[in-house]
């Protein structure tokens, strides 16, 4: 539950365009040689004159002649991959390294110390339009070089690479071993058919302590205190009547929604932190690690708040997902 409601952070290659590249930036592009022509059609322009050697799936060798000037959007499959092919909407994890166009030199690379970067979604709204279309016919193990000219004060332009070195299926609701020894006195959670969960307080007095309590334990990896999810949500309060008051639930608007652990009430970022990936969390925050004294939208002031989250993913993650 964000103070802001839920944040879409867009971070295609945080770590393999670390100099310039995010989502909502126009600053790389994508290049195809005339050796290799690609299959699809994007915004950009096929760049010439850029190749890659070595084995698929490991770091490759990109040479070009220099200096080499640099189109934005423009891109060039430098290799074809032989795993699977990219499914839509999946998750991916690529490694990088950039390249100077002026004169060759390397700017940065993931490979050295294995850090991919598993923050894209294989849909238009996970990649923008551009790379969507340049990597939705691609298969693992591919590597694709993208032009950037930066813009920032050197004016600096590069050639950054891309090999998609896995991907992994986005899950809809937890996905683990139910826990068996939940305190009898909590409140009950029950399930739909779907997945999305409802409350009874069973007579449960809150009190000032936050109680987190896993209701289906995750095989994934354990989130952070600092890294961004998926999660599904519901969360509730208690109404007048004494019975749950839902506020917000984001299985109401039939999508997962994306969270920075830091942009959110406390109780989310200490209940969450050291939970792991596939996991299902009952969550009861004390007023003062939810809004305190300040009222929201269907939240009165000093309310002890109830949510029920599953955590779908981790985009903090930085080893690839085999």
């Amino acid at each position: 539950m964000s103070n802001n409601h839920s944040r879409k952070f867009g971070r295609i290659l945080a770590a393999a365009c670390a100099i310039a590249l995010s989502f909502g930036m126009a600053a790389c592009g994508s290049g195809n040689d005339n050796n290799n022509k690609a299959t699809d059609t994007s915004d950009g322009t096929q760049m010439a004159g850029v190749k890659a050697t070595g084995e698929l799936g490991k770091k490759p060798k990109i040479t070009f002649h220099t200096p080499m000037s640099v189109v934005n959007n423009s891109y060039a499959v430098l290799q074809k991959g032989n795993g699977a092919a990219l499914q839509k909407d999946n998750h991916i994890c690529v490694q990088g390294v950039a390249l100077n166009a002026k004169d060759g030199s390397e700017m940065m690379s993931t490979w050295e110390k294995n850090t991919p970067d598993c923050s894209m979604v294989m849909n238009e709204e996970g990649t923008g339009k551009t790379y969507y279309n340049v990597l939705k016919n691609q298969k693992i193990n591919s590597t694709v070089a993208f032009g950037v000219n930066d813009h920032n004060k050197a004016s600096t332009s590069y050639i950054m690479a891309i090999t998609i070195v896995s991907q992994s299926k986005p899950m809809t609701r937890a996905e683990g071993d139910k826990v068996t020894d939940v305190p009898a006195d909590l409140p009950k959670v029950t399930l739909n058919e779907k997945g999305a969960p409802s409350i009874d307080f069973n007579g449960y007095k809150p009190g000032n302590n936050l109680v987190v309590q896993p209701l289906i334990k995750g095989k994934g990896k354990k989130v952070a205190e600092t890294d961004t999810i998926d999660a599904h949500y519901t969360g509730w309060v208690m109404g007048a009547d004494g019975k749950p008051s839902k506020f917000d639930s984001s299985w109401d608007r039939g999508k997962a929604a994306q969270f920075s652990l830091q942009q959110v009430v406390k109780g989310w970022t200490q209940g969450l932190a050291g939970q792991t990936v596939g996991s299902q969390v009952l969550l009861v925050i004390p007023p003062d690690l939810g809004y305190g004294n300040q009222a929201q939208s269907k939240i009165p002031a000093n309310s002890t708040l109830y949510f029920v989250v599953d955590i779908l993913y981790d985009y903090g993650q930085m080893q690839a997902q085999q």
